[in-house]
Formats: structure tokens, sequence, C-alpha cells
């Protein structure tokens, strides 16, 4: 990713991928909260899709994946609204430790 005056570059879609680490015995109820939270990011200006999947190992770990026109559509557009604060309001109360969120832009050549 190029930083330009603030802003993040890749030339292409990126994927927002966190780790949400839901406390054990809530993921029945984080996952009823997370069917209203999809439409909240969904309709986001420059989201292009979202995944939730659940660990297989580790149960109460979920993998959200989100496509994003740019980062700064997360970063800026998303996290500075007030739907993040909706979205913050019906989830985040469900994270123990707090999720671990990374961009990442495909590689040329290897279809992404």
């Amino acid at each position: 990713m190029v930083g330009t005056g603030g802003r993040w570059n890749t030339g292409h879609m990126i994927t927002e991928h966190a780790l949400l680490p839901v406390i054990a015995g809530q993921e029945d109820a984080f996952e009823r909260a997370f069917d209203t939270a999809r439409h909240i990011i969904a309709a986001s200006p420059g989201c292009h899709g979202v995944t939730l999947a659940r660990g297989i190992e580790s149960p109460s770990t979920y993998l959200l994946l989100v496509e994003w026109e740019s980062v700064e559509a997360h970063l800026v557009g998303f996290r500075e609204s007030e739907a993040f604060e909706r979205w913050r309001a019906l989830l985040h109360h469900f994270y123990e430790p707090k999720p671990i969120v990374e961009h990442f832009a495909g590689v040329r050549g290897t279809g992404g």
C-alpha cells in the first residue's frame, strides 16, 4: 500500500480482514446481531461485499472479510460515520479482546 498525503492508494480493491474474538457462550447472540449489522456495513459507500465465517478449531473466533473500494472508504467513509456507531453498538460488546483488523491488496499476476 502506498500512502500519499494521508491517503492509501493500491490501484485496486482492498480486502479488510478482521479476526473477531467473540466471548465464549455469546456466539449465537453475536450471529443474530451480525445479521442486522451486515446490512449497515453493506450499505456503506465503497463497500462491495461482506463475508463472515466461523472458526472450526476456534469456534468463538470469526473471520470477517469486507471488500472495499479503498482503505479510505473503510477508515474514513465508514469508521467516521453514524453507520459505524450503529455497527459498534450492535457488535463491539461481544469482543474480548479487541479484534485484529488489517487491509490486504491483491498481488499482480495471482488473480488478485
